[in-house]
């Protein structure tokens, strides 16, 4: 009986209605689907068709019922046989190391490593599970609002809330990075004795694995098989200003030609939400807004753009409502009436990202009302999406039930902008996005990490969050400095919190202070009606004579990192590589580092150790072995492979140059 056929390039095994395929996608890389019952499905939800475009080696051997596929530095072998998991797959390095492997039929057990668990109607619940491997470590998987670096041992949700973005995509410290290519709501479990990924509902079992010597190789190789950022623009690398909102035209503008008058640099300042009559409008209001053309010429007159908030939410008394409501354009509830998916001033309907007709209709809105008016990036909030109940076996798109495709929004959230502005010839595309998925970064995707409270634990919880995301594919990444909600700017513990955040904010992937500060205006229009809230002042100005120079010292730096940083972002583009990078990312023959969550490299050359707890002026840091480290404070110079202590007065945070690269910025931090 032959289980094995071979053809196009690729490892094709049929069993008990299973058929099983395994091709090469990409330098070192292969894709692995399976299907019951039905054809194998072209699906391309985060992948690029890069299959075909490698030369793979396949032997059978039908005897022994063995069959394997090697591309470069990856190869699978399939073992079929009556005592073990029909089809097993173990993956191996170059150098014949077992990488991962399924787990097996467990003697008397029966276990399945692809388990299909059929759903009436034709697609199946799908648990897959992997041998547990002894020391491994694992790192990206996207965003997660906790201080667990290695995910080894952890249970992860797949599925999007504000302030998580789940990007299942991983490295291992066993050599090789995995995707899960299924936009399914579901689990995944990295536990000691086993790996398991479930899709609620599915029609197929679909992941891509890659083996290489490095994290960088391995970084460049999911960049190739998923797409790399575009090239950052030049108002990227500075600083961007915004509050919670500023309410009108003449506000906005004011607080622009205050950074003008200070002389403090400023690139991007940002129109946040509720600048438009109802959510679904996609326009300024006319009574806070009258004349966008003009705030705008005035904006670029001063060197500075402009960035807007767009919310995916539909007001059902929009002027757009009906007619998308009509068209088929918003997210429809499964079960019942059409409810309301979110229950916030007023009630309102997500539209489908996912339907093209709809992003197109949407674009148009966005294109005649902001970008003709010279707004060239765009706030794309809510981009979970943010329901008020994640019920989402509850919710349908246009690609199927949310709990079958719904981790794919927030990437086609980013897609509808990136496509529209690239259909008008603009060039190095960046949006500011609450999530996002596998992909998104090559649609210009900058996410920043949601709604966090004001408080050291979840300052801490950010660095974590953003090295994940960096390893995960994600290499724009940004948070509010200062925490979203909870911070009053007269509390002198809030001002020693946000000076220490707006010190590492320097060295992020992008730079912006933004937060609901206390002490907000009540804002009613003409009619007497309540409009929505400012906030309370935000601007560096706005902590203090203490701070304020502090900051300042911090805004300055970051022009002095310019071009240090585009270089850091001509590599995220061409290679993959995250701008904000663990230790190991440069050091992974120093075991030391691969625990290290409290301080990261930015770039290849500047070490960053952030000051993380409330009254903290001094710290430890370890070095990495392998290199000379100097003091970027005092100008010392220290040798890799030993912990140091640190003293960090409020006024500074630590940094270290790599074997004296970037030595201008000593004395400057």
């Amino acid at each position: 009986m032959e289980f094995f056929t071979a053809g196009n390039g690729k490892l094709i095994f049929e069993y008990n209605g299973e058929t099983l395929q395994i091709e090469a996608w990409g330098e070192n890389s292969l894709r692995i689907r399976s299907r019951m019952m039905g054809e194998i499905l072209d699906t391309d939800y985060a992948l690029l068709p890069v299959g075909g475009e490698v030369e793979a080696t396949i032997k059978i051997d039908h005897e022994a019922e063995t069959a394997s596929i090697q591309n470069g530095k990856i190869k699978a072998v399939v073992r079929q046989s009556w005592w073990d998991t029909p089809g097993r797959i173990s993956f191996y390095n170059d150098k014949g190391e077992l990488l991962l492997q399924e787990i097996g039929v467990g003697g008397a057990l029966k276990l399945r490593s692809r388990a299909f668990k059929p759903i009436i109607g034709g697609d199946h619940q799908l648990t897959v599970s992997f041998a547990g491997n002894d020391g491994e470590r694992i790192y990206g998987m996207g965003q997660y609002q906790q201080e667990t670096f290695d995910l080894k041992g952890s249970t992860l949700e797949l599925a999007h809330r504000n302030s998580q973005a789940s990007i299942p995509f991983l490295y291992s410290s066993k050599g090789y990075g995995f995707l899960w290519h299924n936009p399914a709501i579901g689990k995944v479990n990295f536990a000691n004795n086993r790996t398991e990924w479930v899709a609620e509902s599915t029609k197929q079992l679909d992941y891509w694995i890659t083996a290489g010597d490095s994290p960088a190789e391995i970084e460049a190789a999911y960049g190739k098989a998923a797409g790399t950022v575009p090239m950052m623009p030049e108002y990227g690398l500075g600083f961007w200003q915004c509050k919670l909102r500023y309410y009108n035209q003449e506000q906005l503008l004011e607080v622009a030609r205050e950074y003008k008058r200070r002389k403090l640099p400023i690139d991007v300042i940002v129109g946040d939400f509720f600048h438009w009559p109802k959510q679904g409008d996609f326009r300024f209001e006319e009574e806070f807004f009258p004349d966008p053309k003009a705030m705008m010429d005035e904006l670029k007159s001063m060197g500075i753009e402009l960035m807007v908030s767009v919310w995916p939410q539909i007001d059902r008394y929009s002027e757009n409502f009906e007619e998308m409501r009509q068209k088929g354009y918003l997210i429809k509830a499964e079960r019942g009436v059409q409810v309301a998916m979110m229950e916030w001033f007023p009630a309102n309907i997500y539209f489908d990202a996912t339907n093209p007709k709809a992003r197109e209709y949407v674009w148009s809105k966005c294109k005649k009302n902001y970008y003709d008016h010279g707004i060239k990036i765009f706030w794309l909030d809510e981009a979970e999406p943010e329901y008020d109940v994640y019920d989402f076996d509850n919710y349908r798109y246009a690609m199927g039930p949310n709990v079958q495709i719904g981790n794919i929004y927030p990437q086609r959230y980013s897609k509808t902008f990136y496509d529209g502005m690239q259909a008008e010839g603009q060039e190095n595309i960046v949006n500011l996005v609450r999530c996002a998925w596998a992909g998104s970064q090559r649609y210009g995707a900058l996410v920043w990490s949601g709604d966090i409270h004001s408080s050291f634990e979840d300052f801490r919880k950010q660095i974590v969050a953003g090295l994940h995301m960096g390893i995960a594919g994600i290499p724009w990444w940004t948070t509010d400095i200062g925490g979203f909600a909870g911070g009053n700017p007269d509390d002198p513990k809030f001002r020693e919190l946000l000076i220490r955040w707006f010190q590492w904010g320097a060295f992020c992937p992008v730079m912006r202070l933004h937060g609901d500060r206390r002490g907000g205006k009540e804002v009613f229009k003409k009619d007497g009606s309540k409009a929505l809230n400012t906030g309370g002042n935000n601007e560096v100005w706005s902590f203090g004579d203490e701070a304020y120079e502090i900051l300042v010292k911090y805004l300055e730096l970051r022009e002095t990192l310019r071009d240090y940083t585009r270089e850091l972002m001509k590599e995220a583009h061409e290679k993959g590589a995250p701008v904000m990078r663990p230790l190991f990312y440069e050091f992974q023959n120093d075991d030391k580092v691969w625990d290290m969550k409290d301080e990261y490299l930015y770039g290849p050359d500047l070490l960053i150790a952030p000051i993380l707890y409330e009254g903290a002026v001094s710290r430890e840091v370890y070095l990495p072995e392998g290199a000379s480290w100097t003091d970027a404070r005092t100008g010392r110079i220290f040798e890799g492979g030993q912990t140091i202590h640190v003293e960090a007065p409020l006024s500074t945070i630590p940094v270290f140059l790599r074997n004296g690269k970037q030595e201008h910025l000593i004395g400057k931090i």
